[in-house]
């Protein structure tokens, strides 16, 4: 519950974030930059209440969620077709490093299937964000 909690509050204040009109200023990226952060060691936090391969996940996803969080607001800051492949490009990032440690929950066969489907996925997000590139 704790933790759908922090979800919700951390979606909250992404479309805040992103709701502000105009660029932001350079006391307002700062301020955002430090919540982001701020955020991640909550969530961080809240990993260490699990055990095993459950807290593994949850790092992985706090940390993903982190650098997400981080190139969405350069890409607020200082809007550009760089920054916005640089979103795409952590939000890939974080799928396939969350995807591949929940893999570690399983054995076998099912275990190598997870982990090829989770680089299938990586090499689809890719390929879409190298398509991004040419159309830009």
């Amino acid at each position: 519950m704790k933790k759908q909690h922090l979800v919700m509050l951390a979606l909250a204040s992404t479309f805040l974030v992103a709701g502000q009109a105009g660029a932001m200023t350079k006391d307002e990226y700062k301020v955002a930059k430090e919540k982001v952060e701020a955020d991640y060691k909550v969530a961080k936090t809240q990993c260490d209440t699990l055990k095993d391969n459950a807290k593994d996940v949850c790092q992985k996803e706090a940390k993903g969620k982190e650098e997400v969080a981080k190139a969405e607001l350069e890409q607020q800051y200082q809007p550009s077709d760089s920054h916005a492949r640089k979103v795409a490009e952590e939000k890939v990032k974080a799928a396939y490093e969350v995807a591949k440690e929940k893999c570690d929950d399983q054995q076998g066969e099912a275990k190598s299937a997870c982990v090829k489907q989770a680089k299938a996925d990586e090499a689809q997000g890719k390929a879409d964000i190298k398509a991004m590139k040419k159309t830009m």
